[in-house]
């Protein structure tokens, strides 16, 4: 897809992937998939192959946790693990941390550096897809590409 089609938040978060030494290649699907279930039936992935970015409050900051599609993150034992108490966090607080609309947030690309926890189970696949900021855009990675571009930290989250 040209990057002058992409929508302006979608080439933040290429110029982003670029910077952190990725391709920066982002896909612009046809319409939005708005389940895990939908994103992989349209990649042609298995489910645990798509990459959840989820906002959460540990304590009272919020962080990002990178989650299988294939898994929900059990708040009791992450935030344990975390040595805090794990909670959703809300909608508005979201889009305000990532500069992002909820269905697209992507791992990167923020207008603040969230702490970020990568999901070991994407590490069972050889490429992993992730939101690209947009709800009708995706980019392809791996689990350890996207630890490095993320600085983010292994976790088991079940």
């Amino acid at each position: 897809m040209r990057r002058s089609t992409l929508p302006p938040i979608a080439c933040r978060v290429a110029d982003t992937l670029i910077a952190r030494g990725h391709h920066g290649v982002i896909v612009t699907q046809p319409a939005p998939t708005p389940t895990v279930a939908d994103a992989a039936r349209t990649l042609g992935v298995e489910v645990g192959a798509i990459t959840s970015s989820v906002v959460f409050l540990l304590d009272e900051d919020p962080v990002l946790l990178l989650v299988s599609g294939a898994h929900e993150v059990d708040l009791e034992s992450t935030g344990k693990r975390l040595e805090g108490t794990l909670t959703h966090a809300p909608a508005d607080m979201i889009r305000e941390v990532t500069g992002q609309p909820l269905g697209g947030v992507a791992p990167v690309g923020h207008p603040t550096n969230l702490p970020t926890w990568v999901d070991t189970a994407l590490s069972n696949h050889r490429e992993v897809w992730a939101a690209g900021g947009h709800p009708n855009t995706v980019f392809r990675t791996s689990f350890h590409e996207l630890v490095r571009i993320t600085a983010g930290l292994p976790i088991d989250v079940d």
